[in-house]
């Protein structure tokens, strides 16, 4: 038997009850990620729906989460059916009566009854909240229950007459981190920084990209993170110019920058870091002009990162610094203004300064509203992450050439202002030399 803690269930069944008070009527389902085929007959491993996970902290497959909504609601968890053979090959299982008690929940189903019992629940329901147009498959089942109703109206049976796409609501609330979500948040950033330095001390001239890769992966899950958060991006010399470098084999070579964006996945929530560094321990001049103008663009950023700002404002921040740094620099011409006018700024820094950070890299939860950007409040997490990409072109100064950096941390929105999640691990010029040279 294996049961959950009372206490860390607590903040799901919370989650529940607030989504049934937002949307009111109708009736909630929510599936979780199907398993996907690697090759062949192999899985790659599997990582639940992070709606579904936040809703229920359920880490099974083939699972489903019905709230029948109204005065009283209803929470009802359709799961895989207990099966001790299949636990001798796939591992444990809670079927549905261990589940309904672990997880908190009124009822549990075994899954294979869905489509039974769903008509049943959706009949004489004003709407159902359900995931619109993000799987095929997903939207022909809604539709077949909806018909299984309507074939039944002339019993007194009604269908519900809307669909309306459930992520909108669950969205909006992941974008609030409650206390819990905080304390894995900063316990991630913790494990996330000290994977960076031990990457700055693994560095040095004659290794490969992907054995730098692999001490990242260590400290991570000698942690207890199995796994990163997403593709982890190590990226020496002119690979640091490509933003979503992937290959990582390249050889480290003297007088190299080496750029790392890598954050570990703990308890389901990510950590993003980009931290960049010379492989031999000192930067070149050329190298430590672009670093320190990312490195000041970056805290620019952060201190536009407070309560009542609009998202939009750090990144403005930090362009604004960059582009003097540019122009300063003989990188563009004419003023800071004409230069952000005529965005030939771009040719050097291409991207937005940040995203909403959670249960997915790139979290849940809108920019924009009625066409004004959103408005930063205390709960919110978002990474802060300018950066300098100076590829080979004419009229480039040579020395800048192939110079790619980045800095990135994780902050939290605050009442006071905010919070540097990731303020472990090093950023400063002499800090990341020392770190380096170990």
């Amino acid at each position: 038997m294996k049961l959950e803690n009372p206490h860390a269930i607590k903040p799901f069944r919370q989650r529940r009850a607030a989504l049934a008070r937002t949307l009111g009527e109708g009736v909630v389902i929510l599936p979780t990620a199907p398993e996907r085929t690697r090759n062949a007959d192999s899985h790659y491993d599997y990582r639940w729906d992070s709606g579904f996970y936040y809703l229920t902290g359920f880490r099974e497959p083939e699972a489903v989460l019905v709230i029948v909504l109204g005065r009283k609601p209803r929470e009802i968890l359709f799961c895989r059916e207990k099966n001790l053979e299949r636990e001798i090959w796939d591992g444990f299982r809670y079927g549905p009566a261990l589940a309904k008690q672990a997880f908190g929940f009124d009822a549990a189903h075994p899954v294979a009854e869905l489509d039974t019992m769903i008509p049943e629940l959706i009949a004489d329901q004003p709407v159902i909240h359900t995931p619109v147009g993000a799987d095929p498959a997903w939207d022909a089942r809604v539709s077949g229950w909806l018909n299984a109703v309507r074939a039944k109206v002339r019993t007194g049976v009604s269908a519900p007459a809307e669909i309306r796409d459930v992520r909108a609501a669950v969205n909006d609330m992941r974008l609030f981190k409650d206390a819990t979500e905080i304390a894995i948040m900063r316990r991630a950033a913790e494990i996330s920084s000290a994977a960076h330095v031990r990457a700055m001390r693994a560095a040095a001239p004659g290794k490969r990209e992907y054995e730098i890769e692999a001490e990242l992966l260590h400290e991570f899950c000698r942690h207890g993170a199995r796994s990163a958060a997403y593709g982890s991006i190590v990226a020496a010399g002119a690979n640091a110019c490509v933003l979503h470098y992937r290959e990582n084999s390249a050889e480290l070579r003297k007088g190299d920058l080496m750029l790392i964006d890598a954050g570990c996945e703990l308890d389901s929530y990510a950590a993003d870091i980009t931290r960049t560094f010379p492989v031999d321990g000192r930067f070149s001049a050329a190298q430590k002009d672009i670093y320190e103008l990312v490195l000041a663009s970056q805290e620019a950023a952060i201190k536009a990162v407070k309560p009542g700002a609009a998202f939009i404002d750090y990144h403005d921040a930090a362009t604004r610094v960059l582009v003097r740094g540019f122009i300063d620099l003989k990188l563009c011409k004419g003023s800071v203004d004409k230069v952000l006018a005529d965005e030939s700024y771009k040719q050097f820094y291409m991207h937005r300064t940040g995203h909403w950070l959670g249960l997915d890299v790139h979290d849940a939860g809108d920019y924009m509203r009625k066409g004004k950007w959103r408005k930063l409040k205390p709960g919110m997490v978002l990474t802060v992450e300018p950066g300098c990409y100076i590829r080979p072109a004419d009229k480039v100064p040579k020395h800048f050439w192939n110079i790619g950096v980045r800095i990135e941390d994780d902050v939290l929105v605050t009442a006071k202002g905010r919070e540097i999640l990731t303020a472990g691990c090093p950023k400063r010029v002499a800090d990341v030399e020392a770190a380096v040279r170990g």
